[in-house]
């Protein structure tokens, strides 16, 4: 099969020709029809993502949709010709989705929803996963919570605010101007991302705070998160916590944090069938209408040339929505 391939940490990726792999026990060999590209494949390939712990030589490519070709000794639910997606590789030593096969964990798979395209599912895994293990896992949101969305309009951002509306939740989220009416689309009330955080908790919660928020920027932005929160009963998530903050604005708040780190069932083994069952629940609300993933309109094909721009489109922040690689048609 061809893929793509990084020898080394900061060189151009390379095409090769590589065996096709096997399912083996528990796992399900998959054509791969999309690959889905993050901002974390362009800091794994620049040589500045330890935590995702690559071995080199690398396929990259940590979201995939496609069909099944083959199935391992015991897998059930899964048949060839089966219309599959999930975050199944590309960190920790497992083959990613650059590639025409992949073998993947059967526990890390769901089935598509009919009405959605290869592309579509192979940008959703990661995004869903970080937004569903935030507000559903750790914060319990539900119907009559209030959510603030730090950076509504981004990847895991617009995820979190189609799925805390469609758990019934009442939801804000920040951003520029221009990103204001896709914000509003989604059934969330915008709120400028200059605006004091003071001034708008006073406006919208009149001054109590919002029951959850969920920080996808990090940096300054979780200490603000910290001063939303409401009192007592407050609950912050970021999926970008990873620097050092004072977290006594949510301590004279009795306020709660936590942390998001979806890699973890990729890299530890555990807890990956809960990675296939969000992606059900992400299935099952793209079915209802209730879930849509923003697209960006360029084309991408799998050659280095393809991939690195790709790549730069993230890096460069120039991408109108989830950058994809197709595969095959």
């Amino acid at each position: 099969m061809q893929a793509i391939v990084l020898n080394a940490y900061g060189t151009p990726l390379v095409q090769q020709h590589l065996a096709r792999p096997v399912a083996g026990p528990g796992q399900v060999l998959v054509r791969v029809h999309a690959s889905g590209v993050n901002p974390l494949d362009t800091k794994i390939a620049a040589g500045k993502a330890d935590h995702a712990r690559a071995v080199l030589p690398a396929v990259l490519g940590i979201d995939m949709a496609g069909v099944v070709d083959s199935v391992g000794d015991g897998v059930e639910g899964y048949a060839p010709g089966d219309r599959v997606y999930g975050m199944t590789g590309g960190v920790g030593g497992v083959p990613g989705s650059l590639a025409e096969y992949a073998a993947v964990d059967a526990r890390l798979l769901a089935h598509m929803a009919g009405n959605m395209s290869m592309r579509e599912a192979a940008a959703l895994p990661l995004i869903f996963i970080t937004a569903w293990e935030g507000l559903v896992d750790r914060a319990r949101v539900g119907a009559g919570k209030t959510v603030l969305v730090h950076g509504g309009a981004g990847g895991v951002g617009h995820m979190a605010v189609q799925l805390s509306v469609a758990l019934g939740a009442s939801v804000h989220a920040t951003g520029s101007a221009s990103q204001r009416a896709s914000i509003e689309a989604m059934g969330a009330t915008f709120i400028d991302r200059d605006t004091a955080v003071e001034d708008y908790v006073q406006q919208h919660t009149g001054g109590i705070g919002f029951d959850v928020v969920y920080d996808t920027v990090g940096g300054a932005v979780l200490d603000l998160s910290f001063r939303a929160a409401r009192r007592y009963h407050g609950h912050v998530v970021s999926c970008l916590g990873w620097g050092t903050h004072a977290l006594a604005p949510l301590s004279f708040r009795a306020a709660t944090y936590s942390g998001v780190f979806t890699l973890l069932p990729l890299l530890t083994g555990e807890g990956r069938a809960n990675h296939g069952a969000i992606l059900r629940e992400a299935s099952a609300l793209v079915a209802a209408g209730k879930l849509k993933v923003m697209l960006d309109p360029t084309r991408y094909t799998l050659n280095p040339h393809s991939v690195s721009a790709a790549h730069r489109a993230l890096a460069e922040r120039t991408a109108g929505g989830k950058v994809v690689v197709e595969i095959t048609a």
